[in-house]
């Protein structure tokens, strides 16, 4: 019995090619974005869990009060770690100190590579958990020792065993190859992560940090811990929370610092925190494309059913028939659902060849590394279950409406379906566009936000700058590498700073002016600079003057921004006005548009420019305009040589740099449009499909209709009028969910575009146009047929 119902499943769909075709390509992809969908959701709730502790791993954060706003910040002084080990080392199996991600060039002989690493001190690779290729856990407790990934060691090595080989580090130190792991995968955060060194090489390297009179006074490295056994991440994190607020003067403890630990399991999902409290982050991507997932998956659900109902007139003398000879309605009920189950098979096997066609490109436009999940025993449940569902929820209407004809009247040809047959159905495709101009509109506005972002004054001139990072040499002989580059012709300018142009790596307190609150603590982006930042970025001076080497007294001058005029609130004109920093006075001689040096959809903050030639770790070049950047670059390059030896030659330009600020952004705006159009290729086959059966079912009404006079325009009236009714209803009930759900998403922004009435108006309009062209091509080809042949009875 289950090998007839098939046999005529397969008969029914091939002799209705069209109608097959619609249904199984509809759900296909349908099936295609929810699995796509799927991948991507799994890749997000899976992030960190290659660490086998990673429910029991959480970084040390603090909170404290800046400028009148509880800020948060994962930096931590040189003092954190060594205290929660030794005041409440039983919370914890381990406390490990670390530096931040760097660039660190690798030496083997000739062989010179430049891979990014951190200094961690020694039970870094016991908490993460690494997978060791070679040598131990133990490989960090020689100072002088590294730790290589598998990659980087085949790379220097090939296949020979590099443990215990030395290796040259940064052209300074020779440290001995204890270890190798295996390359962290790309949706842990550590994933960039190809050597790791020892804490106690970096406090070698930086003796400063031993020797501080006040070791919690500055912020430079991060501490990870992992919480012992038998305690939870809560408790632990409760015990230290005053840790640092017990240990810091009366000046400090005006910051009102927290102390807290954020679990390893929220780093990805959970990384947004606004006034002290953590509002979400990525988590919202991941409800917004689980709902589009369903949403689309259901939209193809909806074409099958609508498709098999509209059909219901052309089927009713089968099912009269099959009653009449004794079928029971148990049989046409399975019947049909068998008809829908292998649509279903046959969707999802073309959804399979869908995915790994699109799995490539879409990795590229999500950014990320996924692969088809063919050994993952949950992702085959999923899809059973989802197929069970999808199968039952699309073909549930069908086998249960067509089986209840009355075979009488079905036979005597007076069955009719009754005027309101056909409201389940319109309903249905009101449901379809519904959620096609939500993710329309929703487009639009992110398109909107991210262009509003772009627009934005940035107070400087991005073109033909390029960002480098200064070695020790190129420090050392700072001003003779500048003119050398301005001889040969490559550069217009060049000027050095402690952070790049496009980050702020640097913020200090100790800042104090006529009228400032007693009670107000602060904390600025203070950059220093060389003499000539300000021509090299193109800064706009608002009022005073630029850094001039003519004034022997700006090494004890400020340049501000016009947030910090805001901020400070002087009576009059802020030039020429004292600003303390830690008791010593500068002058501010000049005021400058703000520089968009963080996130293009927040407020500039208030920051200060300082002369400081030596604390120079990255420098801006102008490149010459009258060459190409080809010319430019290789010209730089080879000046640079003569400089630096051994060191791979690395750039950036800052307009790559500032366009990476959108990339969060512009990913969810790109997966979203295509969501969108998929969405509404799939309710446009849908309303082909319908459009096909009502051009079917009318065909002798238009036949009249034109040998009474009617003309092509008017019968093409007659049979759009309606769907562009359903989706002028589709567009109004669309319109306010979209409008709340997208201006809850902006307000996670302070910078961010107002929502205009004519992004509702485009949608509809394209909506409507985009069914008019599905809808048209039936139409007028039911419009033109000759009413000879429409009225020629059987």
């Amino acid at each position: 019995m289950l090998r007839n119902y098939f046999t005529i499943a397969w008969r029914n769909l091939y002799k209705n090619k069209a109608y097959s075709f619609i249904n199984i390509g509809g759900l296909a992809v349908g099936l295609a974005v929810a699995m796509l969908i799927g991948f991507w959701i799994y890749d997000e709730l899976s992030y960190n869990k290659y660490h086998a502790n990673y429910d029991r791993i959480a970084q040390v954060m603090q909170h404290a009060t800046f400028n009148g706003k509880v800020e948060t910040q994962t930096a931590n002084p040189a003092a954190m770690g060594p205290e929660i080990r030794d005041k409440y080392g039983s919370y914890f199996k381990y406390v490990v100190q670390t530096s931040w991600p760097g660039a660190y060039v690798l030496s083997v002989g000739n062989t010179h590579v430049s891979k990014e690493g951190m200094f961690m001190e020694p039970d870094a690779p016991a908490m993460l958990g690494l997978h060791m290729r070679k040598g131990t856990y133990a490989g960090l407790k020689d100072p002088y020792s590294i730790m290589l990934s598998e990659s980087v060691a085949k790379s220097l090595f090939g296949a020979a065993n590099p443990v215990g080989k030395m290796i040259k580090l940064s052209r300074r130190f020779d440290v001995k190859i204890t270890g190798v792991y295996e390359d962290l995968p790309y949706n842990s955060w550590f994933r960039d992560l190809k050597v790791i060194l020892p804490w106690s090489l970096w406090l070698i390297d930086n003796p400063w940090a031993k020797t501080m009179k006040n070791p919690w006074g500055s912020n430079f490295s991060q501490t990870f811990v992992q919480v012992a056994d038998n305690v939870a991440i809560e408790d632990a994190s409760a015990r230290i929370k005053s840790v640092k607020l017990d240990n810091v003067g009366k000046e400090e403890a005006k910051y009102k610092w927290v102390v807290f630990l954020h679990p390893m399991s929220k780093w990805e999902l959970y990384n947004e925190f606004k006034n002290g409290i953590n509002t979400g982050g990525e988590i919202k991507y991941v409800w917004m494309f689980g709902i589009i997932g369903i949403f689309v998956l259901l939209l193809a659900c909806i074409n099958f059913m609508n498709l098999a109902t509209a059909r219901s007139e052309k089927r009713a003398k089968e099912v009269g028939i099959r009653k009449a000879v004794g079928s029971l309605r148990s049989q046409l009920i399975n019947q049909f659902f068998a008809e829908s189950y292998l649509v279903v098979f046959l969707a999802f096997l073309f959804s399979v060849m869908l995915v790994l066609v699109l799995l490539p490109p879409f990795n590229e436009v999500a950014g990320k590394r996924i692969d088809f999940m063919w050994a993952n025993p949950l992702f085959w449940i999923i899809c059973l279950a989802v197929l069970g569902l999808t199968g039952l929820l699309a073909g549930s209407y069908p086998a249960f409406y067509l089986s209840s004809f009355q075979p009488l009247s079905v036979l005597k040809g007076t069955f009719r379906v009754g005027k309101w047959a056909s409201v389940p159905r319109k309903a249905l495709v009101v449901v379809q566009f519904t959620v096609s101009v939500t993710l329309i509109i929703g487009t639009i506005i992110v398109y909107q936000q991210i262009q509003h972002a772009k627009n934005r004054p940035i107070g400087y001139d991005r073109s033909g700058l390029v960002s480098m990072g200064v070695d020790k040499e190129v420090r050392d002989h700072f001003d003779a590498f500048r003119n050398e580059l301005k001889s040969a012709g490559a550069i217009d300018e060049l000027a050095g700073s402690n952070s790049p142009l496009t980050g702020v790596w640097n913020t200090n307190g100790g800042f104090d002016w006529e009228g400032k609150d007693p009670s107000l603590a602060v904390d600025f982006p203070n950059s220093n600079v060389t003499y000539d930042w300000g021509k090299t970025v193109g800064w706009k001076v608002k009022e005073g003057r630029d850094f001039s080497r003519e004034f022997a007294t700006d090494s004890s001058a400020f340049i501000i921004n016009e947030a910090m005029v805001k901020f400070l609130n002087f009576k009059g004109s802020p030039v020429g006005k004292i600003l303390k920093w830690n008791d010593k006075p500068y002058t501010i001689i000049g005021v400058v548009s703000d520089i968009m040096a963080e996130s293009p959809f927040y407020p500039v903050r208030p920051s200060v420019y300082h002369i400081n030639t030596e604390n120079t770790y990255n420098m801006v070049l102008r490149l010459n305009p009258a060459k190409s950047s080809s010319q430019s670059m290789a010209q730089i390059e080879k000046i640079w040589r003569k400089y630096v030896i051994n060191v791979p030659f690395q750039y950036e330009f800052v307009d790559q740099q500032y366009g990476s600020k959108f990339e969060s952004e512009e990913r969810i705006g790109k997966l979203s449009s295509y969501f969108a159009v998929l969405a509404v290729l799939i309710s446009c086959l849908g309303i082909f499909g319908m459009a096909s059966f009502v051009a079917e079912q009318r065909t002798k009404e238009i036949g009249i209709r034109k040998v009474l006079g009617a003309s092509v325009l008017s019968l093409w009236q007659l049979l759009t009028k309606d769907f562009a009714l359903l989706v002028l209803c589709s567009s109004l009930i669309a319109s306010p969910i979209a409008w709340y759900y997208l201006n809850d998403w902006l307000s996670g922004y302070d910078y961010r575009v107002a929502i205009s009435w004519w992004v509702f108006v485009i949608a509809a309009l394209g909506a409507l146009l985009v069914t008019l062209l599905t809808v048209s091509y039936q139409s007028l080809r039911a419009a033109l047929i000759n009413p000879v042949k429409s009225l020629k009875s059987e």
